[in-house]
């Protein structure tokens, strides 16, 4: 299986999510299914059903998280050096050369990205854009719109 890079906090992120199913979800909804199976009739019980439904998301999510974290490849970008080049875990404030606004975005994994957060997919065609570019570099990315054009204004890495 190939390694999926994830920061450092999408990393505890997911781990915070995984200890959350295991410890409190997953228990809820044991006593959930306990509970309709006391009130007999399983076959028209609409509560040990959804019970039974909701037991299989977690399950089937428990699964999913653990295998991202037993194949991610965590990154912290507070150590990285990568002499001033975008790199993934980066901080890149970019200035939108047709009309000169500023935006900051942080080059994260697939499941850390939240855009209003100014954290995008490594996997997104600004960031696929960006990745090797320096301080300066024009980057030219296919937008739904056309062609945009944004300048590197600063790379850190935070």
């Amino acid at each position: 299986m190939a390694t999926i890079p994830i920061t450092k906090r999408g990393a505890e992120k997911l781990k915070a999510e995984l200890h959350k199913l295991k410890t409190v979800e997953r228990p809820w909804v044991i006593n959930a299914i306990a509970e309709a199976r006391a009130q007999g009739d399983l076959s028209e019980n609409a509560e040990y059903d959804a019970a039974k439904d909701r037991q299989g998301f977690i399950e089937g999510r428990i699964q999913e998280v653990e295998g991202k974290l037993s194949a991610a490849q965590i990154i912290d970008p507070s150590v990285l050096d990568a002499g001033g080049r975008v790199v993934f875990g980066a901080t890149v404030e970019l200035e939108d050369e047709a009309i000169g606004d500023r935006v900051t975005y942080q080059i994260v994994g697939e499941d850390e990205a939240d855009l209003k957060l100014g954290l995008i997919n490594i996997s997104s065609p600004i960031a696929r854009a960006l990745i090797g570019k320096e301080e300066g570099d024009v980057a030219v990315v296919q937008a739904p719109g056309g062609l945009k054009e944004y300048e590197i204004i600063s790379v850190s890495y935070l």
